[in-house]
């Protein structure tokens, strides 16, 4: 079921007094290979733009039509950040703390700083900001739905450039994810440097 998300999150925390409102989410998480992106984004309000009916959460929209909304959003957000968080950090302090890490990156690019923020269902104790996890947010949550397709953008474009870096894996493709293509190539050529060792089957493959 395809949502449209809307500013009623946003809204209500304006009507606290909130000003600047950052919408937070990450994309990676299930991937075998690469970073853990995530951005944060704080929209003007009121925001009135034709596109806007066209936002979605990232994972519903065609790569053409994510590249296209990623621009315009950043031509007229406040404020927008991106944080990456590599391989390396995920095999060695867990997806969780990844996540986290690479949504506080992000919330620290943020000029002016936000004064309350809205994230893709968790929380960050480490952030002493007022938040709110949103489930299914980036479906839900119009701020959370630009931070999904900014950060699945940044992300795409990092893994067609580590594609270049390490070809036959098809990571431009595949973006780093399970698919049956990436499994063939991981049994043929083993885990390269972006490869999540902690991971399955990339563990697996490490032992034999």
């Amino acid at each position: 079921m395809s949502f449209k998300p809307s500013f009623a999150e946003e809204k209500r925390l304006r009507a606290k007094g909130y000003r600047y409102i950052a919408g937070i989410d990450e994309v990676g998480c299930g991937a075998l290979a690469g970073p853990v992106v995530a951005a944060a984004v704080i929209l003007p309000y009121p925001l009135k733009a034709s596109w806007l009916k066209q936002v979605r959460d990232s994972k519903q929209l065609t790569p053409e039509r994510r590249e296209v909304l990623s621009s315009l959003i950043q031509e007229i957000v406040i404020s927008a950040g991106i944080g990456t968080v590599p391989n390396g950090f995920v095999d060695t302090h867990g997806l969780t703390k990844a996540r986290r890490l690479a949504m506080k990156l992000a919330i620290d690019q943020l000029s002016p700083s936000p004064d309350s923020l809205l994230i893709d269902f968790i929380l960050l104790p480490e952030v002493p900001l007022p938040q709110k996890g949103v489930v299914n947010g980036d479906s839900l949550c119009l701020s959370i739905a630009c931070a999904s397709i900014i950060a699945k953008v940044a992300r795409d474009c990092l893994m067609r450039e580590l594609d270049k870096v390490y070809p036959g894996y098809g990571l431009a493709q595949h973006k780093g994810y399970g698919t049956k293509e990436h499994l063939s190539c991981l049994r043929r050529l083993g885990p390269c440097p972006i490869h999540r060792r902690s991971f399955q089957p990339v563990k697996d493959l490490i032992r034999k």
